[in-house]
């Protein structure tokens, strides 16, 4: 049987190698880290989270809390260990991110069928099966391999991460602990501004002096990730109704809803460090310092690491993938990841997920699955693979991705608790159809 090489040992390179040693198909899984680092990497460990520690929300109800809940349904490891190292979120599930990277990088490391090579590879194999999960900061030596094959340039845009404060430099006196709407456990602390404190705020982020770029051609920020000195230059309403907005935040101490709300929420299990929310940046490190001061609280806080932005490569996969993750040209030779223009945590694991099945498959000799668009696995794979390709951006999964059900339903809950209970039920036979084929190997 053919051995699988997986390169890249992020969240979707991790789990790609995961789900092919769990189907009995050897797996050589290489990760450059730490012989070569990148600028926004800060350990060695496997599915490090670079940005927030935040996998959304835990919902079925909400499309990547059901992509969640079908990769769990799959043996997803990435799911494993975020769940495993969960934080206090309210309804969202955020991991402790060492606990989570160092859980995914014990379980694939110790999995029989998985040899981890700590090196770079620095152009892409002759010969398959072959997953690339190389991530936004793919090396410059096989981006110029990928680029070579695709025949086309990248497209890029900008990410950005935000800054993490030590909880006992917070001055407590002056938040709340509250989450909005009162969802789940009261996990956030919010740090409250009046009018005049917020736009004295605003005006000093508006004018803050920001980090030169590298050599870039141009600013290009999926919004999901954008700076908060960008969101600001739009405008203070921009703010208000974005990551400061104070809606279902009421203050318990007076009652009353304050004029905005910076959160911050919880980022490692002891509940020592905490990010802000919505405040990915690439102000200086000293503007940052001087700037976020200001907020409420925050007087005198301590930064154990400040916003930093770096950028992300994709390659535009409506032009070369199938919704199989495998390449048109290249059958034996997938992508996998944020490379593919899938923006998220959550989504980048998945795209690893189906990467990895059907690379196992392939090596197996056998067709490989295509996802249903009616999950919110297949949903994306089929977005990716069928949008636009002249005018190709990332996205995250989102039930306006999915086929609308065949009767009108217009209460939105009622709605999706439909989308989710068919999407479910459609996984569930795609699922016993491969358990059908052949049983299963290798399971960890």
């Amino acid at each position: 049987m053919k051995q699988v090489t997986v390169i890249g040992a992020g969240l979707a390179g991790s789990e790609a190698a995961w789900q092919v040693a769990n189907r009995g198909v050897p797996v050589v899984l290489y990760e450059m880290r730490p012989v070569r680092s990148t600028p926004a990497h800060h350990t060695a460990w496997f599915a490090e989270l670079v940005c927030t520690n935040s996998l959304r929300s835990a919902a079925i109800t909400n499309a990547v809390g059901l992509l969640k809940e079908e990769m769990r349904r799959l043996n997803s490891v990435i799911m494993r260990a975020a769940d495993a190292n969960a934080v206090p979120a309210g309804g969202a599930l955020a991991v402790d991110r060492e606990g989570f990277s160092q859980t995914v990088t014990r379980l694939v490391s110790a999995h029989p069928l998985i040899e981890v090579r700590r090196e770079e590879v620095t152009r892409l194999p002759d010969t398959g099966p072959v997953i690339v999960a190389t991530g936004p900061l793919t090396s410059p030596s096989l981006s110029e391999s990928i680029r070579q094959f695709i025949g086309q340039d990248y497209l890029y845009f900008f990410d950005a991460a935000a800054p993490i404060v030590v909880r006992e430099s917070i001055n407590m006196d002056k938040v709340y602990i509250a989450s909005r709407y009162q969802k789940g456990e009261a996990a956030y602390i919010n740090c409250p501004m009046t009018e005049s404190e917020f736009y004295d705020f605003y005006q000093a982020l508006v004018t803050a002096e920001t980090a030169p770029l590298h050599d870039f051609e141009e600013e290009r920020y999926f919004e999901g990730c954008m700076p908060i000195e960008v969101m600001a230059k739009r405008g203070p309403k921009t703010l208000l109704f974005g990551p400061l907005k104070p809606v279902g935040l009421e203050d318990p101490r007076t009652g009353k809803r304050p004029f905005a709300v910076v959160q911050l929420r919880q980022d490692n299990a002891a509940a020592t460090l905490f990010n802000m929310v919505g405040f990915q940046t690439h102000l200086k490190w000293g503007e940052q310092k001087r700037v976020f001061r200001m907020i409420p609280g925050l007087e005198e806080a301590e930064f154990v690491r400040y916003g930093v932005m770096h950028r992300n490569t994709y390659i535009n996969s409506p032009a070369v993938l199938e919704p199989t993750y495998q390449t048109r040209q290249r059958p034996d030779l997938f992508f996998a990841g944020q490379i593919t223009g899938v923006e998220g945590y959550v989504e980048s694991a998945a795209a690893g997920l189906v990467a990895g099945i059907n690379a196992a498959r392939l090596a197996q000799g056998r067709p490989p699955v295509v996802f249903p668009p009616t999950t919110a696995i297949g949903s994306l794979a089929h977005y990716i693979t069928h949008t636009d390709k002249d005018n190709f951006q990332p996205m995250n999964a989102t039930f306006g991705l999915f086929p609308p059900l065949p009767e009108v339903i217009r209460d939105k809950r009622v709605r999706y608790e439909r989308l989710a209970e068919r999407a479910l039920k459609d996984l569930a036979d795609v699922m016993a159809r491969m358990e059908a084929e052949v049983p299963a190997r290798g399971q960890a």
